[in-house]
């Protein structure tokens, strides 16, 4: 939480105005570009080297000892000390006795408007004909091996199961498999269990953070080796996602760590709202990160005060502080100086708090999923709307998508030549060929046209 400043006052190189506040507030016009690039850094660089250090030495525990490493692991880092990781068919009916009548269904609706929403989102096929007697194609079929992650650290999940699962069966994945911290006591939540059934997920495992990857990535006597990874994280699970894609040895779904919103805001906004939209996001962990941009300095004062009065009544009001400590509350001139500051931070959650806001919908640039006007609070993407909430973060959402069917299938292409084609097409090849100096694709090409010729 920032302290009393003094209209005026430069603090770390950002202009700092008003009094005391939840969050940094700041003038975006009084900022140099340095400064504005320091504003919208996301919290937790500075440690990036240590954190893939760490990180890195938990996959080579992993790589090096299987099953014994990652019993290890679990007992010194979870607290527990487990023989076997996946749950068995009883922990299973104990979950479904264990969920709430209400949860569940409000889980099966949820489920429901997500299958509605990603459903017509898979890749298609196609078939093309390019010159005549040659056909190319682009067949879809689906990632065989898949590993869902489940976060459960501060608080367990399962509507990541729904998000993950759902598309993940709409694409026909052939085998699925998730992993998911356990709690003290040994078991998975429940709710989580519960909601992986209902997506057609049936093989999960009691496995948390950098070594749930590592063992999905690598393979494990107990934990099969996935071909691609999917999941939210902490800053320790999109750490791990890095190293191993790029060691190769799992394809990733996009890099989806600590959570983050931005609001943009006009003076119309409700700030009661616009406070509880931002603390539904600083309450994920103290390295979420949470901005209000707006061209009414009346309307921040009001957010600023409306987020020290709902801060008081919230569970995870330590975590939402120290969250809001990183967090900032942002005057600009016009709202087109919100839209180009909020392109460049990139957000994943980008909420416009506008009297139109669908008017403004072509500035954005880059976002992982927008949410328009008054009554469409983050919370709602996050649960039961229908869209999906893994999405890329930390400024990935310059070119990363958020996950849906597309992201569990691939594309193999096709093409057929008749003898007319390679008559047609050849001699292309050939000059191109010959132009780069590969003489065998040349000839490849060459030998085949007196035959197609004749």
């Amino acid at each position: 939480m920032s302290t009393s400043t003094e209209s005026g006052t430069v603090t770390g190189g950002v202009a700092v105005t008003g009094v005391a506040t939840t969050a940094q507030r700041v003038r975006w016009s009084a900022l140099d570009d340095g400064a504005r690039q320091r504003l919208l850094q996301r919290p937790g660089r500075d440690g990036a080297q240590a954190l893939a250090q760490s990180v890195g030495a938990l996959i080579d525990e992993v790589r090096a000892g299987g099953d014994v490493a990652l019993r290890a692991m679990t007992a010194r880092l979870d607290g527990v000390e487990l023989d076997a990781f996946e749950v068995d068919a009883a922990e299973f009916a104990a979950a479904e006795a264990a969920v709430p009548a209400t949860l569940r269904e409000a889980m099966a609706r949820a489920a429901t408007r997500i299958e509605a929403f990603h459903a017509p989102g898979g890749l298609l096929a196609y078939a093309v004909e390019t010159a005549p007697g040659v056909v190319c194609e682009r067949l879809v079929r689906p990632i065989t091996r898949v590993g869902l992650y489940v976060p459960a650290g501060s608080a367990p999940l399962p509507s990541t199961a729904l998000m993950l699962g759902v598309p993940a069966r709409l694409a026909g994945c052939q085998q699925v498999v998730l992993c998911t911290p356990p709690r003290r006591d040994g078991s998975a939540d429940p709710a989580v269990l519960v909601a992986a059934r209902m997506t057609g997920v049936h093989r999960v495992f009691k496995l948390g953070g950098a070594q749930a990857i590592a063992a999905m990535a690598l393979g494990t006597a107990q934990v099969p080796a996935c071909d691609k990874v999917f999941g939210p994280g902490n800053a320790w699970v999109t750490e791990a996602k890095r190293q191993l894609a790029q060691a190769g040895d799992i394809a990733i779904d996009l890099p989806a760590g600590p959570s983050e919103v931005l609001v943009i805001a006009d003076a119309g906004a409700n700030p009661d709202f616009i406070a509880a939209d931002l603390l539904s996001q600083a309450e994920h962990g103290p390295d979420s990160q949470v901005l209000l941009v707006s061209d009414a300095p009346a309307l921040i004062d009001a957010v600023d005060a409306a987020l020290a009065r709902q801060l008081g009544a919230l569970p995870r009001a330590g975590i939402a502080r120290q969250s809001l400590a990183r967090s900032r509350l942002v005057e600009v001139d016009r709202l087109e100086d919100a839209f180009a500051l909020s392109n460049r931070y990139a957000p994943e959650h980008l909420i416009l708090a506008l009297r139109e806001p669908r008017r403004w919908l072509d500035r954005v640039t880059a976002a992982g999923s927008i949410f328009l006007g008054d009554h469409t609070p983050e919370a709602l993407g996050d649960y039961c709307s229908g869209t999906n909430h893994v999405l890329p973060t930390d400024g990935a959402a310059h070119a990363w998508s958020g996950v849906g069917v597309a992201s569990f299938q691939k594309t193999i292409s096709v093409q057929a030549a008749t003898p007319a084609g390679i008559a047609a097409i050849g001699p292309d090849a050939v000059t191109i060929a010959d132009a780069e100096g590969l003489q065998a694709h040349a000839n490849a090409v060459r030998l085949r046209l007196p035959e197609a010729r004749a």
